[in-house]
């Protein structure tokens, strides 16, 4: 019987997709003879949208709104199948990329625009909307996101905050500040900001985990709207039904750009990496880069690494990894 290969990447941040590295790799263990099955995956942050999308399928649909400095845009949110839960990936609206480097002003980016886009689902009839947080420009502590979500006027739906960090409320911009442009007196400033928001709230986000997902916007939205909070890499992973998928498999291949000490903090690939282990199964990655030291490799239970820059070096990367699952099924 032909081997099976699981194929469940996430994406290249700025380089390709998690579909587009799915479907590289994929093509290079068909040409080698055996069966893959695409699943790509995400931790919460980036590319979760496209993720969910590639799996559940459902209606991408575009909505004009202010971007992180209020200037209009046009960002993409996905109605899934039911026609009653969206997905809203907040940097569509409120991301980093969105702004040029000489044009950074942590103090002044919003979330409102992604409180405009969960706005844009509810009045398209979704009763829940999935809230997937990481990339942001923002600092805001959510405050942007939930104005805009009042002065909407329609009912707030329910709100489940997909988070790719653990880092709480007040820690935000310690952390995040300085790559979205703030230096030492701007964290202070921030972070002050941070304190008398939370002050404000209904319920203090300040030291719960997962609350400075995205500068606060996750612990924004659990404050004043009630949302709930959850592990991004868990969470969409058996959203794909990954469980069911890995069962059918022999092996696996993951992928992500960077293959560094960030990987064993909650990513996609450590989560995906448990549950290889907890089944018996083979995982492999290909990384753009790799920094992570031969232990950590090790300690993941990783059956191998290899790295990849180009859709063609991904394509000989899945031949590899075709190889050394038919070394192992020989074996």
């Amino acid at each position: 019987m032909t081997a099976r290969v699981l194929v469940a990447p996430d994406d290249f941040k700025g380089t390709f997709t998690a579909p587009e590295v799915a479907a590289a790799i994929a093509g290079g263990i068909r040409a080698a003879g055996l069966e893959a099955d695409e699943l790509p995956i995400a931790d919460g942050g980036g590319g979760t949208m496209t993720a969910l999308h590639a799996s559940l399928g459902g209606e991408l649909r575009t909505e004009r709104v202010g971007d992180p400095l209020g200037r209009p845009v046009d960002a993409r949110w996905l109605l899934l199948p039911d026609g009653r839960t969206a997905v809203v990936e907040m940097a569509e609206a409120s991301g980093l990329s969105l702004v040029a480097p000489e044009e950074r002003d942590p103090w002044r980016a919003s979330t409102a625009g992604t409180g405009e886009l969960i706005a844009a689902a509810a009045r398209a009839g979704a009763a829940t909307v999935l809230v997937a947080v990481g990339g942001s420009a923002t600092t805001d502590g959510g405050a942007g996101a939930v104005a805009a979500l009042r002065e909407a006027g329609a009912p707030v739906p329910a709100l489940r905050v997909i988070c790719d960090v653990r880092v709480p409320f007040e820690d935000c911009a310690r952390v995040f500040g300085p790559q979205k442009g703030a230096d030492a007196a701007m964290i202070e400033r921030l972070t002050r900001r941070l304190h008398e928001l939370a002050d404000r709230a209904p319920r203090d986000p300040r030291g719960r985990p997962m609350t400075g997902a995205a500068g606060g916007l996750s612990g924004g939205l659990w404050a004043f709207l009630g949302a709930e909070l959850v592990e991004g890499a868990p969470y969409v992973l058996d959203a794909v039904h990954l469980d069911d998928r890995l069962a059918a498999a022999d092996a696996v291949v993951s992928g992500e750009g960077r293959l560094d000490d960030q990987t064993l903090t909650g990513k996609a690939i450590a989560e995906l990496a448990r549950r290889c282990r907890a089944s018996g199964r083979p995982l492999y990655v290909v990384a753009g880069s790799r920094t992570l030291g031969d232990d950590d490799v090790a300690a993941l239970g990783l059956a191998g690494v290899r790295e990849a820059t180009t859709l063609e070096e991904l394509r000989e990367a899945g031949r590899a990894v075709a190889a050394a699952v038919a070394r192992r099924s020989h074996g």
